[in-house]
């Protein structure tokens, strides 16, 4: 089943504002929020379905993606594309529902704790030309931060050696009061002894030194779909570093691979086209003859019809590169090119000499030779 439009799910035109974004998604949220519908499985996808389209036009790098290759610019394998779990919709939007009344639901995940997100971790892939024409599934070595398995990601050894920070009393937050022409004015800062932790650790972990997370080189599948281009990037959800003493509650960061294309040497890109350039000799031209031509399903053979001239250009259908929106395929163009020799021996040059005069070899072209500009004009009309 194909995925509806991220616009059209939050009711928003493709030129709308970040705040025209926010505001759309934020009411669906709450119309939809599991609370105020409880055991309704519809309401609940669409709430999953709303907060997904957020995530992607919300950010503007995600958007342009979306914009320019649609969902398969999204989906790089694994479970891109979408949110596990709704511990997930809460981690990551929770701030921009503070005065509604799902604001401290929405601010809370697992256990009722604040969810904290790792940092992402981003990578380069090259492909050649018939991993971007086919597609291709490649195996990844990545070096994350896991959660440590030892203090369950809590930095204190068995995750239990902890007393309430002294700083702040377990709040978080370090309240400041100023005496102004205005009256006092009371400001709140992150606590810097706990780190907003509201606790401090006693006796740290052996396995982590008290970091809550622990080095891991993973080798992870992807799969890439056909078509993607250079400078395109994917998205791995929950591929990334874990965050710092998150213990459970917390939530990895994404893997995003940029994708590179190495250039083929012998065929050039140009969108979902693909262009190649057959040089053959003028007896060819004039006669006719076979040759074979490369394409990225092999090599095929082609007629070069007598009398070619140098310029023609021919279109092998289909032979291109697939669209990633899933649209036919594109084309394959064959650019001819007649060789003129550099160099000729005695025997060839009086061969050529009893033909220059041959009404046959004195050039006239008549109307319906079309020059290059005209031929490439007809192509793209075509």
């Amino acid at each position: 089943m194909s995925k509806k439009d991220y616009y059209e799910v939050l009711g928003v035109e493709k030129g709308s504002s970040t705040e025209e974004i926010k505001k759309a998604y934020r009411k669906l949220a709450i119309k939809y929020h599991p609370d105020k519908n409880p055991g309704d499985k519809e309401s609940e996808e669409l709430f999953k379905e709303a907060a997904e389209a957020y995530d992607v036009l919300s950010d503007p790098d995600k958007k342009a993606r979306y914009d320019r290759f649609g969902h398969q610019g999204m989906n790089g394998g694994g479970n891109a594309g979408g949110f596990s779990n709704m511990d997930d919709i809460f981690s990551a939007f929770g701030d921009i529902f503070g005065d509604s009344p799902f604001g401290d639901m929405f601010n809370r995940g697992r256990g009722g704790q604040r969810m904290r997100k790792g940092s992402n971790l981003r990578i380069k892939l090259k492909l050649n030309l018939e991993e971007v024409a086919n597609g291709v599934e490649k195996k990844i070595k990545v070096k994350r931060q896991i959660i440590c398995t030892s203090c369950e990601g809590t930095g204190a050894k068995d995750g239990k050696s902890f007393k309430t920070c002294p700083s702040c009393n377990g709040a978080g937050q370090v309240r400041k009061v100023m005496n102004t022409m205005l009256g006092q004015m009371v400001s709140a800062a992150t606590c810097p002894t706990c780190n907003g932790e509201g606790k401090v650790i006693t006796d740290r972990c052996v396995t982590c030194s008290g970091e809550g997370v622990q080095n891991e080189e993973e080798v992870i599948p992807i799969k890439i779909p056909a078509g993607v281009g250079e400078g395109m990037q994917l998205s791995m959800r929950e591929k990334g570093n874990y965050p710092q003493r998150a213990g459970r509650d917390g939530v990895a960061g994404d893997l995003l691979i940029a994708i590179e294309e190495q250039e083929d040497p012998l065929l050039k890109r140009d969108g979902t086209n693909l262009h190649y350039e057959l040089h053959i000799s003028f007896v060819d031209a004039a006669i006719g003859t076979t040759v074979e031509v490369p394409t990225v399903g092999g090599k095929v053979k082609i007629v070069v019809e007598p009398g070619t001239q140098s310029g023609k250009i021919m279109r092998l259908k289909g032979k291109g590169l697939k669209d990633i929106n899933g649209y036919a395929n594109g084309d394959q163009l064959i650019h001819i090119n007649i060789w003129t020799p550099k160099q000729l021996n005695k025997d060839e040059r009086a061969l050529l000499e009893k033909l220059r005069n041959s009404p046959n070899f004195s050039p006239n072209p008549d109307k319906s030779e079309k020059g290059f500009f005209d031929k490439m004009k007809d192509f793209f009309q075509a």
